[in-house]
């Protein structure tokens, strides 16, 4: 860890002085509370209350203005509002704060002025070398020393349990509702960190900053947004080498968010599903349902990230309550988790054993399960089972009523090469902390169970940094069809001979045999079919002369002329199915690729797979796999199977794009067609910051177009 970082860890969770600018003699005011919180929870460090109205603030002397501190403060939290808040930042940066928290709002969320107002601080603070935290941060806390330097009223909870897991959120509220939730779990924090705008320090940078933390063995996120998403992978990619975990829970999934692009591509992927899948590719568990968040720690400390694209994903389950065990291989099955039933070798081991089970999905042992010495020995000899990942037991109503004796044999079993988490079906607090003080993973409902699996299976090894997101500087345009064609070329993707012909040309022999097909060609026009400029199956000269000569008029009626002035031909090729490939630097996560069901289907059937470009081909086979309907071309029950080796041969080939030209923005190729000795791009369409350099096409076919 840098100087600089270790310096900026101390500042925010281990100050050995700090000032509130703005307390309030009130104790219950937001501008109250973080003078009372501190003082309360025996903070150790040097607090200084500045309030230029007050000579005394909460019985304590206070002090007119920082310049008047009798030492520089190592982290000022600003609780004054108003004009007030550049002002104290202004003071910060001349005196040499290492670090400032704003509490106030009222800046980028109230559109033109508060960007202005926001713009203002980050540029006080970058040029005084000042590291500021929010606005809109309703402060940080360490329940190891007492720094409690927040505004959040749930923070009055006394004698608050510190713990090993850190909590960094956009959202203020949500710092104090999972440590209330924590409280109630016999879960600890060793800090919660309310980020708000990041106008300065993002959320990324400020979990990097504690990674050396000793005290800290895992990361719990509440995000908003993936505003800084390249810090946030750099903190993940360290986080992993450290062997620490990384839970998030992020808003958004709603289509009401998606992202619209001039190709396919940005719709079909949609703002959170390219989320969805930089956070797998970041190796960070992404739940949905907000016991998970504060439950999937243990569970995730059991598995280290793979190395292997297809992470596993087979759960044994045993139970002593059918019921309970039904509810959560439903929530399993719901998120594509396989429960996989014991093997014959499995069963006679657990018979050897003296116990009488019944082959089936579930190994349901009933009320003889809740005895120690039936239920100890079978989860024994289910945790060494091969055919098994994890091993969930599903709990019934001893853990309430007998909660030493459900317990017990769980503590007891012994380790093997499946983890073992725990369900526990009725409401059974006793039970349910000891499991957590044993860091046993334990689950309170099926859903929240069901959601931390899938999540901690989800996670794939940490994507290598590539180039920052966002657009680049220079002006967007779109390529036509033809021009396309020149940069599969270049990725060596098979695609369609063409032609490429003017209105005004005399049609020459072609290069290719008929049926052919005949496409306006321009970059004005990138959804060709959408305006009826393709027509198909043209079987001789004379009705491709009759077609050129409709699209012309149909230009001319439309008030196109000026946009497009030449057709393309092509021979009719054919294919097994149809998929979209696509590629695009994503403004907040970077160059993403994705395959997806292609043609009419495109934005149907939402059956897809992303991932942070570049991709390998072993990479983009597991692509493959996730995407449902390319299941069909696997050559089952005798059907013809398609080559999609060659499928993810050309899906890794586009998504190098992202380490070889940064001029290039968005690639959609839709469709492209399986077939049985490769793919074919029969469309394409290519946003670049500025046009081709040499867009020279021979006009007969592509090298590997047969």
């Amino acid at each position: 860890m840098s100087h600089t970082t270790a310096s900026l860890a101390t500042a925010l969770l281990a100050p050995a002085s700090v000032a509130i600018y703005g307390a309030s003699d009130d104790p219950a005011r937001p501008a109250g509370r973080p003078l009372r919180f501190l003082r309360a929870a025996g903070f150790a460090g040097r607090v200084y209350p500045v309030n230029p109205a007050r000579q005394q603030v909460q019985g304590e002397a206070a002090w007119p203005s920082l310049a008047a501190l009798p030492e520089v403060p190592e982290h000022v939290f600003i609780v004054a509002s108003g004009t007030r808040v550049e002002l104290a930042v202004r003071d910060c940066a001349a005196l040499g704060v290492r670090l400032a928290t704003v509490l106030a709002d009222g800046f980028s969320e109230q559109g033109p002025d508060g960007l202005a107002r926001e713009e203002a601080l980050r540029r006080i603070a970058r040029n005084g070398g000042l590291r500021l935290l929010g606005p809109s941060s309703i402060g940080v806390v360490n329940p190891r020393n007492g720094l409690l330097l927040t505004a959040n009223a749930a923070f009055a909870e006394p004698n608050l349990p510190a713990g090993r897991v850190f909590c960094a959120s956009h959202s203020g509220s949500m710092i104090g509702a999972l440590l209330s939730r924590g409280i109630g779990r016999g879960i600890g924090f060793a800090g919660l960190v309310s980020v708000g705008n990041e106008v300065d320090l993002s959320l990324g940078e400020i979990c990097t900053a504690s990674l050396n933390d000793d005290g800290i063995d895992g990361y719990m996120l509440f995000l908003e947004s993936l505003r800084h998403a390249r810090d946030l992978q750099q903190f993940a990619q360290q986080a992993a080498a450290r062997g620490k975990p990384v839970i998030a829970y992020k808003l958004g999934r709603s289509e009401a968010a998606a992202r619209m692009a001039i190709t396919h591509t940005g719709a079909v992927a949609g703002e959170d599903a390219v989320a969805d899948a930089f956070l797998k590719d970041c190796g960070i568990a992404r739940v949905g349902v907000l016991d998970a968040l504060l439950e999937t720690l243990p569970l995730a400390r059991r598995f280290a990230l793979s190395t292997s694209t297809a992470g596993p994903s087979r759960v044994g389950v045993v139970t002593t309550t059918g019921g309970g065990a039904a509810m959560a291989v439903d929530q399993l099955g719901q998120r594509g988790v396989t429960v996989s039933p014991p093997s014959d070798e499995t069963l006679a081991r657990i018979r050897a054993a003296g116990i009488a089970v019944r082959p089936g999905p579930v190994l349901d042992l009933t009320l003889a399960g809740t005895r120690h010495d039936v239920i100890q020995p079978v989860l024994d000899v289910l945790v060494s089972a091969p055919e098994f990942d994890l091993v969930l037991a599903v709990i019934g109503s001893s853990a309430r009523f007998q909660p030493d004796l459900a317990v017990t044999p769980l503590l007891d079993t012994k380790a093997g090469r499946n983890p073992l988490a725990v369900m526990l079906v009725p409401d059974a607090p006793q039970a349910l902390a000891r499991l957590t003080q044993a860091q046993l993973p334990c689950f309170r409902s099926p859903e929240a169970c069901a959601d931390a699996i899938a999540a901690v299976f989800a996670r794939r090894p940490v994507h290598s940094l590539c180039r920052p997101s966002g657009a680049g500087d220079g002006a967007c345009h779109a390529w036509n069809e033809f021009e396309s064609y020149a940069l599969l070329d270049r990725l060596d993707i098979p695609r369609a001979p063409a032609l490429r012909l003017r209105f005004d040309a005399l049609l020459p022999e072609l290069p290719f045999a008929y049926p052919v097909a005949v496409k306006l060609c321009s970059a004005s026009i990138p959804h060709k079919t959408d305006v009826g400029g393709v027509v198909l199956g043209l079987g001789c000269r004379e009705s491709l002369a009759d077609a050129i000569r409709t699209l012309q008029a149909k230009v001319e009626y439309d008030g196109l002329a000026g946009h497009c002035d030449e057709v393309m031909i092509q021979p009719m090729v054919a294919g097994l199915g149809e998929v979209l490939i696509g590629y695009r630097v994503d403004p907040d996560v970077g160059p993403i690729v994705m395959l997806a069901a292609g043609g009419i289907w495109a934005e149907v059937a939402s059956d897809r797979s992303i991932r942070l470009a570049p991709v390998s081909v072993q990479e983009a086979e597991a692509m493959v796999r996730e995407v449902k309907m390319l299941q069909v071309f696997t050559g089952r029950r005798g059907q013809p199977a398609a080559d999609l080796q060659a499928l993810a041969r050309a899906v890794s080939a586009l998504s190098s794009l992202a380490i070889n030209d940064d001029r290039i923005q968005e690639v959609e190729i839709n469709p492209l067609l399986l077939r049985t000795d490769g793919v074919v791009a029969v469309d394409a369409l290519v946003l670049c910051e500025d046009r081709p350099i040499n867009m020279s096409l021979a006009s007969a076919p592509s090298p590997r177009s047969d």
